[in-house]
């Protein structure tokens, strides 16, 4: 039996069906079909102005590597602004020596200027180290504060006036219900994918919002290049991964429910309060809401 032809071009055969919106597209358009919605996402949320220095944080992942592309390309031909990719090295011995060897090839190959900053430069520790020692939180809970302290020096480092993460569809969608269920009200502010504008912050901005995460895979596929799929050592079942496994039976069951969930979230932002003054912290000068930034409150225990 023949594969149903694609619905956009009406020539080629489908390889991919879009449940929640009945396209079945063949490989060229579904590959554009990805990029037109990145486009689209970006002049939604007025991510970029012409001539902008856009950091994109490169993990080696599938959806970060797909994401430097797909910059790379729209932003050569619209805004003419200047894509460089920057890395988070936490130090995780083999895990992370892979993925910056799969995002040094995917730079030179891409013509992408590339920069490392490490935990032990930033912090004169890896997550090796903080593994290794007794604690009362998560590995993943120093982690995600370190990474995202340091993928904004990463970014001040390059002079770059845009922070582009590949949070995608998934990722949002499971954002709003972690907030809502964590009952983090002031949370939900951050997933706002067109970012703001803070003192001391690259102003970060998240271009795969509205690309499910089985596409972002596909686009990974399709375009043939190397990507690490080997798992963190260090993840551990959370209240995350919870809530993955709902929104992904849901989805299955009813397709389009991750698209609500995130549109509820955004409808939610304006009624949010904008939140606590910021100050300085104390400890390493920067910008916080308290006395001490999490960050020093991480390393200091």
């Amino acid at each position: 039996m023949e594969p149903p032809i694609c619905t956009k071009c009406r020539a080629k055969p489908s390889i991919y069906h879009r449940a929640y919106s009945g396209e079945r597209l063949c490989q060229d358009c579904f590959r554009e079909s990805l990029k037109e919605r990145v486009k689209r996402t970006i002049n939604r949320f007025h991510m970029f102005e012409h001539g902008s220095r856009i950091a994109v944080g490169v993990s080696g992942g599938k959806d970060s590597l797909g994401l430097l592309r797909l910059l790379a390309e729209i932003e050569g031909e619209t805004h003419g602004s200047e894509v460089v990719a920057v890395t988070v090295d936490e130090g995780i011995r083999g895990y992370r020596d892979e993925a910056l060897r799969l995002v040094e090839e995917a730079c030179s190959g891409l013509g992408v200027e590339s920069v490392v900053l490490g935990f032990r430069d930033l912090f004169g520790t890896t997550m090796d180290e903080i593994a290794s020692r007794e604690r009362e939180l998560s590995t993943c809970s120093y982690c995600g504060v370190l990474r995202r302290r340091a993928l904004n020096e990463a970014a001040k480092s390059v002079g770059a006036d845009r922070l582009a993460t590949a949070h995608t569809l998934d990722d949002m969608a499971q954002s709003v219900l972690l907030n809502i269920l964590r009952g983090d009200v002031g949370g939900m502010a951050t997933i706002d994918p067109g970012g703001g504008s803070l003192e001391g912050f690259v102003r970060r901005v998240k271009p795969y919002c509205e690309v499910p995460e089985r596409e972002s895979a596909l686009y990974a596929y399709l375009s043939g290049f190397e990507f690490q799929s080997l798992p963190c050592p260090y993840a551990e079942e959370a209240m995350r991964n919870d809530i993955r496994g709902f929104l992904n039976r849901m989805e299955a069951k009813r397709p389009g429910t991750m698209f609500v969930t995130f549109n509820t979230g955004l409808k939610m932002i304006p009624t949010l309060s904008k939140g606590e003054a910021m100050g300085h912290c104390r400890l390493c000068g920067e910008p916080t809401p308290g006395d001490t930034c999490r960050v020093c409150q991480l390393l200091g225990r």
